[in-house]
């Protein structure tokens, strides 16, 4: 199991099933998703009250006597022993990354205020949890090929997944992992909403295609599934269906299922995922607080220790339970047959070896550089449009109407609780709420210019009116000159 007959070869194809069907993008379309959702504003400061997804008490098979490792282990190179004593014989590693803007400010504690993906001198923290893992997990893939996926950018949002190579050829180790990911990251533009789905869907596909053999899917992401604010609570928002679906879909399977949280959090709703899933197969779900084992005061051996540990402890049970279940071995037929798309960068051809060309040369767009990275690439980012400045940078749905004192905006959904500018990260000390009106007015010249009234309602309760001209970037023309901001 697991052995070089699992992935076959660096450049699999990813093939698709006569069954599948297909979105406009000429992608697989998620058996999960019945309809075209618009995107949801992300509420982390409102807890839903706890909440079994499903009408049933869940019901599992799996039998917890297996998951008997200890938790007294000081280096990685034990933890890896124990785990080979608990039955596992072999394992393929799966790697999904989440690259939704979220990721730009939930690093504001726990990564001194720099987005998650920073790229430094030092690894942030995907990178320290890709090496843990797949640290760890190596001395288990016995071809060391590993599948490596990216969700939520401009590219994929809450539908898709885009491989690390244009051909869809997996990463040689995790090194080259950690490789390929800063290629990578400067050239993408993060949005969302978020959703596990797609990534989850995805690593089945692989399943499936190495004809059932046992895989690890490694999920790193910075936030819960996105969940609007105008779900009822008690029930789930589109994309937290989808998810809990593909779950209890991917338990027919042998794959374990292993979701990282980096950042932030909060982690309320996917602690909760681990337990109120409805009746799968088996437990094929684990969450891990990533930055909770990682910021205790003890020696850095020590918390990557803790922290593999925890991820990797129940996968010796997990493991047995496919071997009860018969799951290892076996080609359903049934799975979506996912096809990743190419990943979003500039030119294609200087970030990979492959000979051969993209899938698509849709997808050699010009997007915006991911901002705070210094690349050789001097293409300049595309300007964004009208629409684009107009739209909540969190939710990516709601028209900003809540500026803030540094003149940055979002939706007052998003912005009434923020601490911190998500763009720009200084102190929120005032809030403005926007109330705008189109008007068209003509200049001097006759040249007619659309303009946008702004009246503007500051929190202490004085009112300020000002005109916006659209056309001349962004700048708030003050009929009140005692009060005065810029708009990016």
């Amino acid at each position: 199991m697991g052995g070089k007959s699992s992935k076959g070869t660096s450049r699999r194809r990813f093939s698709s099933f006569g069954s599948s069907s297909f979105n406009h993008r000429g992608h697989p379309q998620s058996p999960y998703h019945q309809q075209n959702h618009p995107y949801y504003t992300p509420q982390h400061h409102h807890v839903p009250a706890p909440y079994c997804y499903g009408h049933q008490t869940p019901q599992r098979k799996l039998d917890r006597r297996y998951s008997n490792i200890a938790d007294d282990y000081q280096t990685l190179e034990q933890v890896t022993t124990a785990l080979g004593h608990a039955g596992l014989e072999s394992s393929n590693l799966i790697v999904g990354i989440d690259f939704t803007k979220s990721n730009e400010w939930t690093g504001a504690r726990s990564f001194n205020r720099r987005s998650l993906h920073h790229i430094g001198n030092g690894q942030n923290p995907y990178e320290k949890a890709i090496s843990i893992i797949g640290k760890t997990l190596s001395a288990f893939d016995e071809d060391n090929l590993i599948p490596c996926f990216g969700f939520g950018d401009a590219t994929t949002h809450d539908q898709d997944v885009f491989s690390f190579y244009p051909d869809a050829r997996f990463c040689n180790g995790f090194e080259e992992v950690l490789r390929r990911y800063r290629e990578i990251v400067p050239h993408l533009r993060l949005a969302g909403p978020t959703s596990f789905a797609p990534i989850i869907e995805m690593a089945v596909t692989i399943v499936e295609e190495s004809c059932g053999q046992y895989h690890v899917l490694l999920i790193i992401a910075d936030g819960q599934v996105t969940r609007s604010a105008d779900t009822r609570r008690g029930h789930l928002s589109p994309q937290e269906q989808q998810t809990v679906n593909a779950i209890v879909k991917a338990s027919e399977y042998p794959l374990s299922i292993i979701l990282v949280g980096v950042g932030d959090g909060p982690w309320d709703m996917m602690k909760e995922f681990d337990d109120c899933i409805p009746a799968r197969a088996f437990d094929n779900f684990q969450f891990v607080n990533f930055t909770e084992i990682m910021s205790k005061n003890v020696d850095p051996l020590r918390k990557q220790s803790e922290f593999a540990l925890a991820a990797l402890m129940e996968i010796p049970s997990q493991y047995k339970a496919t071997i009860e279940l018969n799951l290892l071995g076996r080609q359903t037929c049934h799975a979506l047959g996912r096809v990743p798309l190419p990943p979003p960068v500039y030119d294609l051809a200087s970030f990979t070896s492959s000979s051969k060309p993209p899938r698509s040369s849709s997808f050699q767009q010009n997007v915006p550089l991911y901002p705070g990275y210094d690349t050789t690439a001097k293409t300049a980012p595309s300007s964004s449009s009208n629409f684009d400045n107009q739209v909540c940078p969190i939710c990516l749905n709601n028209q900003k109407n809540m500026a803030f004192g540094c003149g940055h905006q979002t939706c007052c959904d998003c912005g009434e609780d923020l601490q911190l500018c998500p763009i720009c990260r200084s102190p929120i000390k005032t809030r403005i709420k926007l109330y705008y009106e189109c008007c068209i007015r003509y200049n001097p010249d006759g040249r007619k210019v659309k303009y946008r009234m702004a009246c503007c309602v500051n929190l202490n309760g004085s009112v300020h009116v000002k005109l916006w001209s659209m056309d001349l970037g962004g700048m708030l023309l003050c009929l009140d000159s005692a009060f005065c901001m810029m708009l990016p």
